[in-house]
């Protein structure tokens, strides 16, 4: 009977058919270092339009450890990250980017501190190389905007490269909101936390996927999922002008009324439409972003579907699901929506 912790290092990958050889002979070796664990390597085909699921194939059939898993389209990394997790029943799980930036190298300690007890160790970028001024500038500015706005606990510059313990997995499980920004998540379900700082690589192999219209976007998802501190701040917004409108108005009513009024007053008065129509079009803006996502959610879509799942030889096993979630040929899976 194997008494070993069971550990699953869980890599999601979009177009990263360079990155993904030279990144595994590096995960392999620090499992093989680590004799007190079961370590289990199970890849994530978020839709690759490369050779990417070609080159999982490869490892998985080289490798007994090796299980992957390939997304019928691309869903998105928080998407694909949430179907790896899913399918693990046992033991604990570390994610890394298939980019090779965060460090395998650090997995024992990732692991010392899951055995002192710890149910969610997440790594805390001190460096960022390979990252330019603008991106890790406004990456700094973002994570303290939400850590500020929030109130679910988002450390800054911690990202997806952490470790979660089997009941920190439990808890993660049972979040199936569409709208999904992990690093709030990982938050939400608390338990015990501690930072591990390490310094984050440059990419292997291969250029990042993330641009800064969809970092954009990211951050527009992450504020709007765990705060409602932009719509409190429209309100406030709107008092003040509605207040300041009202107190102009006064003031060219009583002018009129005892100076009179030669001139029409069309630069005050174009002024003055534009800056409440401004406003107003804010206003509208905030409240349809947390209205779309209202509606994302309400229509119930899975959160992914699998096109295919190759299991490791020493039985890297699916989650169960009801006969109405899952295929009965194990090629293609719908799993997304845990009842």
């Amino acid at each position: 009977m194997n008494t070993r912790d069971r550990l699953t290092l869980v890599i999601t990958a979009f177009n990263e058919q360079d990155a993904l050889p030279l990144l595994h002979p590096r995960l392999c070796a620090q499992l093989d270092a680590l004799a007190e664990i079961d370590g289990r390597i199970l890849y994530v085909d978020d839709g690759s339009s490369d050779a990417s699921w070609a080159v999982m194939q490869q490892l998985a059939a080289s490798d007994p450890r090796v299980a992957a898993l390939r997304l019928s389209r691309n869903f998105g990394k928080e998407a694909a990250l949430t179907a790896g997790l899913d399918f693990i029943e046992e033991g604990a799980a570390i994610m890394l980017d298939a980019d090779g930036q965060d460090p395998p190298e650090m997995l024992p300690q990732f692991v010392a501190l899951w055995q002192q007890g710890y149910d969610d160790v997440y790594g805390m970028r001190m460096e960022r190389n390979g990252d330019g001024w603008l991106k890790r500038a406004t990456a700094s500015v973002f994570y303290r905007v939400i850590g500020r706005l929030s109130k679910t606990p988002i450390p800054a510059d911690a990202g997806d490269f952490r470790l979660l313990s089997p009941r920190a997995l439990a808890g993660l499980r049972q979040l199936r909101e569409r709208q999904r920004f992990m690093k709030g998540l990982f938050g939400w379900v608390g338990h015990r936390r501690v930072a591990l700082p390490y310094r984050r690589e440059r990419r292997v192999a291969g250029r990042s996927k993330f641009g800064f219209w969809k970092l954009w976007n990211f951050a527009l998802e992450g504020i709007t999922s765990f705060s409602t501190a932009p719509l409190r701040a429209a309100t406030y917004l709107g008092l003040f002008t509605a207040a300041g409108a009202f107190a102009f108005g006064a003031w060219v009513v009583c002018k009129a009324a005892f100076y009179g009024d030669r001139v029409a007053g069309w630069p005050t008065m174009m002024a003055a439409i534009l800056f409440l129509g401004g406003v107003q079009l804010i206003a509208l803006g905030l409240i349809g972003e947390y209205l779309g996502r209202l509606y994302m959610e309400a229509k119930q879509r899975p959160l992914y579907l699998v096109d295919t799942w190759l299991p490791a030889n020493v039985a890297v096993s699916a989650p169960s699901a009801s006969a109405g979630e899952r295929n009965a040929d194990r090629s293609t899976v719908a799993w997304g929506q845990v009842p």
